[in-house]
C-alpha cells in the first residue's frame, strides 16, 4: 500500500527539523507501539548441539518500506504533506484490506510534525490480494462489521466528498461502477451515503499519482469517481472508506490494483 496526504502542514514551534525524527521514524515507532508492524525476524545461534535458530518480533498488518515529505515524482501543483509505503500479506477471508489503521498511522506520525489541513488523500489499494472467491456470503464485505464506529459522530460533521478510484490499464472499475453504486445503497451502512457516479467528473490528482507507472498498472486510463457524504473529513473514515471500496471492488471481480483518490467536493 502507498499512501500519500495532500493539503497544509504547519510546523510545531517547538520541532527543530534538524534534530527532529523524519517521517520514516515517526511512522515506524507508531507502527511498532500499536502492533501493527510486521517484525518477524530469524536469529540464529551457535550451541552445544549445533545451529540455533528462534523468531522474533510478531506479525502485524504491514512491513515497512518507505517514507519522506517530498517525492521527485509528485505532480509540481498538488501540495504533498507526506507520503508512506508498507508491503502487506494478503489478508484473511474475515479481515479487510487495513487502509483504515495505516492512515491513521500516518496521520499520527504526521501530527508529530505539525498541524495537517488536509485536503486530499491518495491510496494504492492492492485489492488484487482479495479473494472473494473463498469467503461465505457473510464474510464478503468484512468492512462492514466496523461501520458502526462512526455512529455516534456529530451529524454536522458530515462531509461532501469526491471518491476516484482507478484501475490503470484494466477496464475493470468503470464496468464495475453501476453495480457498485447499485450495492452501496443497500448496505447496511451510512458511514459512505453515495448520491452519483460519473466516468468523467474526476479530482485532477488522479492524474499523476507519485509514484512510476511501473509500480501498479499504470498509466491512468480508467477511472469512476463516485460523489457522496462522508461521516466525517477525518483519516480514520477515509481510511475505513478505502477498505469499503476495496471490498465493492473485489465482490465484482476486480483483480487488479486500484488507486483511490478522496478529496472534499
Amino acid at each position: 500500500m502507498f499512501a500519500a496526504l495532500y493539503g497544509e502542514l504547519a510546523p510545531h514551534p517547538w520541532r527543530d527539523p534538524d534534530t527532529a525524527q523524519d517521517a520514516y521514524f515517526l511512522f515506524h515507532t507508531r507502527s511498532l507501539a500499536m502492533g501493527w508492524l510486521d517484525d518477524i525476524t530469524t536469529a540464529v545461534r551457535k550451541t552445544a548441539g549445533g545451529i540455533e535458530e528462534r523468531e522474533l518480533g510478531a506479525a502485524g498488518l504491514w512491513s515497512m518500506n518507505d517514507a519522506g515529505r517530498d517525492h521527485p515524482l509528485a505532480a509540481p501543483e498538488a501540495s504533498l504533506v507526506a507520503w508512506f509505503q508498507v508491503g502487506v500479506e494478503p489478508v484473511f477471508d474475515d479481515r479487510p484490506l487495513p487502509v483504515q489503521p495505516f492512515l491513521r498511522c500516518a496521520g499520527d506520525a504526521v501530527a508529530r510534525i505539525g498541524s495537517l489541513m488536509l485536503q486530499a488523500v491518495q491510496v494504492l489499494l492492492p485489492v488484487q490480494g482479495l479473494d472473494t472467491s473463498s469467503r461465505p456470503e457473510y464474510a464478503r464485505m468484512p468492512s462492514l462489521l466496523t461501520a458502526g464506529w462512526f455512529g455516534d459522530c456529530d451529524p454536522q460533521s458530515r462531509t461532501p466528498v469526491r471518491v476516484t478510484l482507478d484501475s490503470g490499464q484494466a477496464p475493470s472499475i468503470p464496468s464495475a461502477a453501476p453495480q457498485m453504486r447499485e450495492l452501496m445503497s443497500r448496505l447496511d451502512q451510512d458511514v459512505f451515503v453515495c448520491e452519483s457516479h460519473s466516468l468523467a467528473d474526476h479530482d485532477p490528482l488522479t492524474m499523476k499519482p507519485p509514484f512510476d507507472d511501473s509500480f501498479w498498472n499504470g498509466p491512468s486510463l480508467h477511472r469512476a469517481t463516485f460523489h457522496g457524504t462522508l461521516a466525517e473529513w477525518s483519516l480514520d473514515a477515509l481510511g475505513w472508506l478505502g477498505g469499503f471500496l476495496a471490498d465493492l471492488s473485489a465482490r465484482q471481480g476486480v483483480t487488479t490494483p486500484l488507486l483511490f483518490t478522496a478529496s472534499r467536493s
